[in-house]
């Protein structure tokens, strides 16, 4: 049996579904395959697919999101893998196509994300279970108290250079639903800052993202000394950037924004 899916480029997609073999390259969208009860249809995932553990421990690697392992997803035989326009590149993405046809996913917001955990529950013939996890997701999300005072963030995701996340990203929207305000919204996607620039924009908080830079201890202890007027925060990049069935715990953010008051 064949099906003819339109993925998040509004491209095409035709899919074999009668024996599903899934290779998924995105963390966030393995963690969804699980959560919509999928198990054996999928055969490979990224070695940062760490969710849930079970498949991490168990399931094929190809690689990283954005250096997979062409040969290896060829020889899992897949006929269907799962990418993300962000995550992975075009190159790898053009000659994946030789091998079985590629959805791709594009989440810069919260509706996109809804959007795409259920036209992956249709790919995958668990819409039912799609349609639950996304009700759920709204209404977790919707329960969240939001801070009385709109700070701004700078939200950083690199180190030497600093890199944030500005406008036209998932974490921009995420931050925007959670009350705040995103102190590099005047710029696109993920641009490099200056210490100085960052001075100038002085944010009221700055989050260190624990992915994908690992940001620790003595990074915070850093960078409160170079931004001493900015309350510099350790948070779970996980909550902020991963845009499948992980958003139902996006409530325990709250915590965070009981911090700030």
């Amino acid at each position: 049996m064949m099906k003819r899916v339109v993925d998040q480029l509004n491209r095409a997609v035709v899919t074999k579904v009668d024996v599903p073999r899934i290779v998924s390259l995105v963390p966030s969208q393995t963690e969804l395959l699980f959560d919509l009860g999928l198990g054996d249809e999928v055969v490979g995932i990224t070695k940062f697919c760490i969710h849930p553990k079970e498949w991490f421990t168990s399931k094929s690697k190809v690689g990283g999101t954005k250096n997979v392992n062409i040969e290896k997803i060829k020889s899992l035989n897949p006929n269907l893998i799962l990418a993300n326009k962000e995550e992975n590149t075009l190159s790898d993405i053009e000659k994946l196509e030789s091998i079985a046809p590629v959805w791709i996913s594009d989440v810069r917001t919260i509706a996109a994300a809804h959007d795409m955990i259920l036209k992956i529950g249709a790919l995958v013939d668990k819409s039912e279970k799609a349609i639950e996890l996304s009700n759920k997701i709204q209404k977790t999300m919707t329960s969240i108290v939001k801070p009385e005072k709109k700070y701004s963030v700078l939200y950083v995701i690199w180190n030497e250079p600093i890199m944030v996340a500005a406008n036209d990203t998932f974490i921009n929207a995420m931050l925007e639903y959670l009350g705040y305000t995103n102190a590099a919204a005047h710029l696109n996607r993920y641009p490099a800052m200056t210490e100085h620039e960052i001075i100038k924009l002085n944010p009221d908080f700055i989050f260190l993202s624990s992915e994908p830079y690992p940001f620790k201890e003595k990074h915070l202890t850093n960078f409160q000394k170079s931004f001493p007027k900015s309350k510099t925060i350790l948070v779970d990049g996980e909550l902020f950037s991963w845009y499948g069935s992980r958003l139902l715990r996006t409530k325990s953010l709250e915590t965070l924004l009981d911090f700030q008051h």
